[in-house]
């Protein structure tokens, strides 16, 4: 540990929101990770640009940690700073028909607190294990809907730790991309414009897509939600089952079961397993239908 680093860390943040070496698997939805040399928990905007300037003026890796809902972290952990967005940096406030949230609120407490104010249009976001920010990040959709279709803008930080103002059109939102995810940027909050409608058809729309899930969705079973990317023409599920890797496993690392393109980790896994799983069933699958599968998880730390 840099004892310099750490000093100034304390002059950024209180003692209580920053950990040494803390364990990533319970801050991940795989729970699968190792230590982290650095962990911060900043409340504020400011205490978000500052850590980061502190990290490129120190030159120490960083990365940016919300739920861990689309993440796979190295048994070896993460030689750096995590900085994590998520309960400590989740206010959320609706005016109208306009909602702003910070980047770390949940997406099913979000659609909690919007069903609560009888807007429509976020249902289909209400089961996604993530928070705002990696969704916006990502444009996560599911279900017909996704994030470019109710945003009205986000407010980021650029590698250079300057905030920026952007509207829909700048976020250059398509299929789980964004300029937010092409130019490193991080979204510290976003708004969305969403519709007038009655609480108990929202709420009975979210039920509906929550029966679904847990009828199709291996949710009995950490893992990182959909594996892989949707090919092209294709359904990426589809083509790992036709490839005859339904329950495929890999030490404790699997294939579910019940919808094929979900990795689940079935106790005990290794970050080393559901990695050389995930590519096993890249090479099968191209092997056996020429398509190449591309993950959707990220990779944090050495493999």
């Amino acid at each position: 540990m840099s004892e310099v680093f750490y000093q100034r860390l304390q002059s950024l943040l209180k003692r209580e929101q920053i950990r040494i070496k803390e364990p990533l698997a319970s801050h991940t939805t795989f729970q699968i990770g190792g230590p982290a040399d650095y962990f911060l928990l900043p409340e504020d905007e400011s205490q978000v640009a500052e850590a980061i300037k502190l990290c490129q003026e120190e030159k120490m890796p960083y990365f940016i940690l919300g739920k861990g809902s689309n993440l796979l972290v190295s048994d070896k952990g993460y030689r750096g700073v995590i900085i994590k967005l998520a309960k400590n940096f989740s206010r959320i406030g609706i005016v109208g028909s306009k909602v702003t949230a910070q980047a770390g609120a949940s997406l099913s407490e979000l659609a909690e607190k919007i069903a609560e104010k009888s807007l429509a249009g976020f249902e289909f976001a209400s089961g996604i294990p993530g928070t705002l920010g990696g969704a916006v990040t990502m444009n996560a959709g599911a279900y017909g809907g996704e994030m470019k279709d109710i945003i009205s803008d986000a407010t980021v930080l650029d590698m250079d730790g300057r905030v920026h103002f952007l509207e829909k059109q700048e976020l250059r939102l398509g299929y789980r991309t964004s300029i937010i995810q092409e130019e490193h940027m991080v979204v510290l909050s976003a708004s969305f414009l969403l519709k007038e409608g009655k609480e108990e058809d929202i709420r009975a729309a979210i039920a509906e897509l929550t029966r679904k899930r847990e009828e199709k969705q291996p949710l009995e079973y950490p893992s990182a939600g959909s594996t892989f990317k949707r090919p092209e023409g294709y359904f990426a599920g589809k083509l790992i089952m036709d490839s005859g890797l339904r329950g495929f496993s890999i030490g404790n690392a699997g294939v579910s079961e019940k919808h094929c393109g979900f990795v689940i980790n079935q106790g005990g896994a290794s970050a080393l397993e559901i990695y050389t799983l995930i590519q096993e069933v890249i090479r099968i699958v191209y092997e056996k239908q020429g398509v190449r599968l591309e993950p959707e998880v990220r990779l944090l730390g050495e493999f």
